[in-house]
């Protein structure tokens, strides 16, 4: 295991290079921008050896026999691509925001007006799939009001840093930690008739956590969504962004979640969180290059044995 020192340096580099970065692709046009994210697709892999085989593994937990060892690589490389791209675009529309409006269209917006109108807010179920920063900020720009949960980084000063971003374009940070703090802030947004984005996509290991499947396997999933809906009323939506080209993305907006009711609560919440764990898994199987999750150790935490 790696010593602390050895990680906050590591930490550091991996800082100051983001910051140079963004930097540097402030100061281009996009047409630059753009042969600066393809040199990054090439030299990238040589320093994301770990998080590869992270990958590759999740994927053959994910697709078993369906994929050959072929594609399977093929999906890892191109899952590293669209985060390279992912990240050097938003750094690019961090300073030049009035120039992503027409880059991204909305499919389904009246699905979340709809929810809106009954003034409850919305809890909106998404996923670390496809650029999803540019969701937040496309629906700033036309006038929504976004919450954004977050565990905040290990790197205090990376943290302030991007923390520092998110207020720049908008978006309103929650902090997942410490807990009454963030119940507090989502309620207040909720009530507040604003949206509250939860990334359902990450294995949740604190205590309150509930096993549903996941591509077949139990994931431990946090049940803040159902919790928050069935305590203030607001609607689940569920929504997600996509690239349609190298530029052009599309924000998919579905119909509000339906709960379903049961005597047994523990079993209307695995029903219930089971239903939007669903959704994810099906957006994930139409596009799996467009999920950063694979370098996430998503089934990390195993339901006890008896």
């Amino acid at each position: 295991m790696e010593a602390e020192s050895v990680k906050r340096f590591k930490r550091a580099i991996g800082r100051y290079l983001l910051q140079f970065g963004m930097w540097i692709i402030q100061r281009f046009p996009y047409s630059v921008v753009k042969g600066m994210t393809r040199l990054l697709i090439a030299i990238g892999p040589v320093f994301l050896v770990k998080h590869q085989k992270i990958a590759r593994e999740n994927l053959h937990q994910a697709f078993g026999n369906e994929k050959s060892e072929a594609e399977i690589n093929k999906l890892a490389n191109e899952c590293f691509a669209n985060f390279a791209k992912g990240m050097v675009d938003l750094t690019y529309y961090i300073d030049t925001p009035a120039k992503l409006a027409p880059q991204v269209t909305i499919e389904g917006k009246e699905h979340l007006d709809a929810a809106l109108k009954l003034n409850k807010g919305v809890i909106a179920v998404s996923a670390h799939f496809g650029n999803f920063v540019l969701m937040h900020m496309k629906l700033i720009l036309d006038g929504y009001k976004v919450n954004v949960m977050i565990r905040p980084t290990r790197d205090e000063k990376f943290e302030e840093y991007i923390y520092g971003l998110r207020i720049k374009v908008g978006i309103k940070t929650i902090y997942a930690v410490p807990r009454r703090a963030c119940i507090q802030q989502c309620l207040t947004a909720l009530r507040n008739n604003e949206l509250v984005f939860i990334l359902l996509d990450q294995n949740f290991g604190d205590d309150g956590n509930v096993f549903v499947d996941f591509f077949g396997k139990k994931a431990s999933t946090a049940p803040g969504p159902v919790v928050f809906s069935r305590r203030t009323g607001a609607p689940i939506v569920p929504m997600f962004i996509r690239s349609e080209t190298e530029e052009k993305h599309r924000i998919m907006i579905e119909p509000p979640v339906v709960l379903e009711d049961r005597e047994d609560k523990a079993e209307e919440m695995i029903i219930n969180l089971s239903r939007i764990t669903n959704i994810i898994e099906r957006y994930v199987r139409l596009y799996p290059n467009e999920w950063s999750g694979w370098v996430h150790k998503r089934w990390k935490t195993r339901p006890k044995t008896a």
